[in-house]
């Protein structure tokens, strides 16, 4: 001790103890224990999580996990990396169509290889637009081919009302298609379509092969074009002289025809007034008349109306005729 009553040197040092010092035999077993509760005492203090009661709990658990469950994770930890990268990287196609193409290849390379194709059925749409349209390709092998969605891949195809895709394993691929048919023409804001018998819209009208098809003018015409249609084709005069049929506020028909003439139908009954305009017509020669408009809509009259020519000519036989009967008077 010093003077002043204080240690000169500290209880415990890091270096040699006095009795290793002077020579003297040291339990070895104690040294190592004090070491250990030092170096314990100085990770508590730097690291005092690691050395809580629940670190050494989790610790413990950890140490219980199956020695396979790491790979595992760690697989599923890369199939999440890549997914993730495909995704944020816009790849997502990209890797679908290789992985598509790598099992093709597996499934044709053991004797899947689609060799065979037979398509019945299409005029409008070609062998080599059926196949396409199916989405068959020369990669494509018959055993991962998805025949449900190539029929719903043909049947958004407007000519095909139709389609049936067959696998005949282990190399053969039949489709069969029902197409419709060009039934009319329809025109609605200045444009022309070429239509079924149903009112899809098989293509635009630019072909002159589909000039001779009646023509059906305005909104939800194309709709009701079938039965309208097998109505007027009862009356051969009506048809000869048919411009365009056009559909009035989706509810009543009015004809024109090609000498300019309207011919006005009634919403309820047309076929009554059908009867009547082919009877007068028959009668009275009234289609081949000076005439802008026939009214049929009310079922006990007819009402005409004379173009602005034949409505004069008529004022000046009129006036003829009175003169006439005036001068025979006097």
């Amino acid at each position: 001790m010093d003077g002043g009553g204080r240690l000169d040197q500290p209880l415990m040092r890091s270096g040699q103890s006095a009795a290793e010092r002077s020579g003297a035999p040291v339990d070895r077993a104690d040294s190592a224990r004090v070491e250990a509760a030092e170096q314990d005492h100085s990770a508590r203090r730097i690291f005092p999580f690691f050395a809580s009661r629940g670190a050494r709990r989790w610790a413990a658990r950890l140490a219980r996990i199956p020695a396979g469950l790491g790979v595992g994770g760690s697989v599923l930890l890369l199939t999440a990396t890549l997914g993730y990268g495909a995704i944020v990287g816009d790849h997502v196609a990209a890797v679908a169509d290789w992985l598509k193409d790598a099992r093709d290849r597996a499934a044709n390379a053991v004797g899947f290889a689609i060799t065979a194709i037979s398509v019945s059925g299409a005029s409008q749409v070609s062998r080599e637009q059926a196949i396409a349209i199916a989405g068959v390709t020369g990669r494509s092998s018959l055993l991962f081919f998805d025949a449900e969605a190539a029929r719903t891949q043909l049947l958004a195809n407007p000519w095909i009302a139709d389609a049936a895709v067959l696998k005949l394993y282990p190399d053969r691929l039949q489709i069969a298609i029902t197409e419709r048919r060009a039934f009319a023409l329809w025109q609605r804001n200045g444009r022309v379509n070429v239509i079924a018998d149903d009112g899809t819209v098989l293509q635009p009208f630019m072909e002159p092969r589909y000039r001779g098809l009646p023509l059906v003018v305005g909104r939800g015409a194309e709709r009701q074009a079938k039965d309208f249609v097998g109505l007027i084709d009862r009356y051969p005069e009506i048809c000869s002289a048919l411009r365009a049929s056009v559909l009035v506020a989706e509810r009543r028909w009015n004809l024109r025809l090609t000498n300019g003439m309207d011919v006005r139908l009634p919403e309820t009954d047309p076929q009554s007034a059908l009867d009547r305009l082919v009877a007068l017509d028959r009668e009275k020669k009234l289609l081949s008349r000076d005439i802008t408009t026939v009214d049929l809509r009310l079922p006990d009259r007819i009402t005409v109306r004379l173009s602005d020519a034949a409505a004069q000519a008529r004022d000046e036989a009129l006036k003829a005729n009175t003169k006439k009967k005036k001068g025979g008077d006097a």
